[in-house]
């Protein structure tokens, strides 16, 4: 059972992606990115949190993105490990649609927890607009317990308010990012900015308010983060 989230990731990744053109055209890098987040966190489970992250991305020919990260921190007081590996595909090359796959790890070894989501997912990404939809297919154990199997809608759609060469500032409604995918009812709303010093460095920020339990349009307040970071761009 532990082995089996690697090998649905591998076989999806297979399926999703057609590689085996990649040999028939010219590579070209088309995008590079590395970056840092510092993210500290309060919520109403584990009170303060924290993790540091690193990034990085890769685009090829306009049209194949791969993109992965490992983040460290804590929650109250347990340490924890988060990772992720995630690669897109633009079927249309100019086109903002987008197929995308992603491997996100989870674990706070002080209860020897660890979770494995593999969440396939279609994306239209627009200048002012845009959203995600796809399913979390999760697989979670505790101690030397069996993995337990969920399925969950994952979603996530933003609003710029503000889009320029130096400024892009908007909102956002999710329930899943790089590190982490919740369950369907745990979102966040966030406000979100990114300011381009130079050419090649940019300075990113956000502020989360986090909701849990959502049934019927109600919710139940968790929490708030912030995340801030730089990023460098070739």
């Amino acid at each position: 059972m532990k082995n089996l989230p690697g090998k649905w990731f591998f076989l999806l990744l297979v399926l999703l992606f057609p590689l085996h053109d990649i040999h028939a055209l010219d590579i070209t890098i088309t995008g590079a990115e590395i970056g840092f987040d510092f993210r500290p966190e309060y919520n109403r489970s584990f009170y303060y949190c924290q993790d540091f992250a690193i990034f990085g991305s890769i685009e090829l020919n306009n049209r194949y993105m791969f993109k992965s990260g490992a983040a460290l921190g804590h929650v109250g007081e347990e340490f924890d490990i988060k990772a992720f590996f995630s690669g897109r595909f633009t079927p249309l090359v100019g086109k903002n649609l987008n197929l995308s796959l992603a491997y996100i790890h989870y674990s706070i070894p002080g209860y020897q927890m660890r979770s494995h989501s593999i969440l396939p997912y279609v994306s239209w990404d627009g200048r002012w607009a845009g959203f995600a939809l796809g399913t979390n297919l999760r697989f979670t154990g505790f101690f030397a317990e069996p993995a337990l199997f969920e399925s969950m809608l994952s979603f996530s759609g933003y609003v710029n308010f503000l889009h320029n060469d130096r400024i892009v500032a908007g909102i956002k409604c999710a329930n899943f990012y790089d590190f982490y995918a919740g369950n369907f009812g745990s979102y966040w709303f966030s406000i979100y900015g990114t300011l381009q010093l130079h050419k090649h460095w940019a300075l990113f920020s956000e502020l989360t308010i986090m909701q849990s339990g959502s049934v019927a349009l109600s919710a139940t307040f968790y929490g708030f983060a912030y995340r801030g970071g730089v990023r460098f761009i070739w």
